[in-house]
């Protein structure tokens, strides 16, 4: 069964395409996940047998701005259906935007047995394939316990600051303008109280929606990843950042799971963080 079915240049078994997806989902082995920026998406039409975890609702702590606990990420994957042997299989809007960033969370807490389906929901359908609005029903799966780690791919302000100070490699994949610092968030988007901007100095300016192709959804070719990531040594830490963490996870994905770069973390923190600390260097 081949993994990556329509992309040669791929030898990584984290990416799927829409027609390996379409293949084998009905098989009870793998769960299909949208995760999408949108909430009313998934319920306007999702592909067959696909669940839904919201970032905000599932992924999130209520109170503290922090991921959920050990105890709620256990009993989310247990209502879920998904086991230490489930595949699951992660797509959604925004050229999986996303599906990486619950990828990446499902990761945090050592649960790796994912992969993305490559052009996410655009490419599905752009392609023409069923969708449905029915909600599947799921059986439960015996609760496992699942401990999260922050020590592998997660970073945080203290070892951004130290990174940055011994002038490690960081990628802000922000737009340009917020790179610049002439905004402080998205365009089209609430600020979400960033008091300065700019950017972390050192850092390279790699939007993460360059790693993708707009009209299919897909990740660009290896050949044109490399040439767009080729300044950043395998040898090396990467840190890389957003405003909150979610688009720098695209390209966390990107460096780690399609270069092979082994030692990439994500600074979740981001510039919501970083642009109101007291002290820290900033540059325009």
């Amino acid at each position: 069964m081949n993994a990556t079915a329509n992309r040669s240049d791929v030898t990584t078994d984290k990416l799927v395409s829409t027609e390996w997806v379409a293949e084998n989902m009905g098989d009870s082995n793998i769960r299909l996940v949208e995760s999408n920026e949108d909430p009313l998406v998934y319920h306007q039409g999702h592909i067959p047998g696909a669940i839904e975890i919201d970032w905000i609702r599932d992924l999130n702590d209520a109170i503290r701005r922090d991921y959920l606990s050990n105890e709620a990420f256990s009993e989310l994957l247990s209502k879920a259906g998904i086991g230490p042997d489930t595949t699951v299989v992660f797509y959604g809007d925004k050229n999986n935007w996303w599906a990486t960033y619950t990828l990446w969370v499902f990761e945090l807490f050592g649960f790796t047995n994912s992969k993305i389906m490559d052009g996410g929901s655009l490419k599905w359908k752009n392609e023409g394939r069923e969708l449905t609005k029915e909600i599947p029903n799921v059986a439960v799966a015996p609760k496992q316990n699942w401990t999260r780690d922050d020590s592998t791919i997660r970073a945080f302000r203290d070892e951004v600051l130290s990174h940055q100070k011994q002038s490690g490699q960081l990628i802000d994949v922000r737009s340009p303008m917020e790179f610049s610092g002439e905004r402080t968030h998205m365009e089209g988007y609430p600020n979400e109280g960033a008091l300065r901007g700019g950017h972390i100095p050192g850092a390279k300016s790699i939007p993460w929606a360059k790693a993708v192709n707009p009209e299919t959804g897909e990740f660009l070719s290896l050949d044109e990843l490399n040439a767009l990531y080729g300044s950043f040594s395998k040898d090396n830490e990467t840190i890389v950042y957003c405003r909150i963490g979610e688009r720098s996870s695209h390209t966390w994905f990107v460096m780690k799971y399609l270069l092979g770069h082994p030692n990439v973390r994500n600074y979740d923190g981001s510039w919501t963080e970083w642009g109101n600390l007291v002290g820290v260097p900033i540059e325009k």
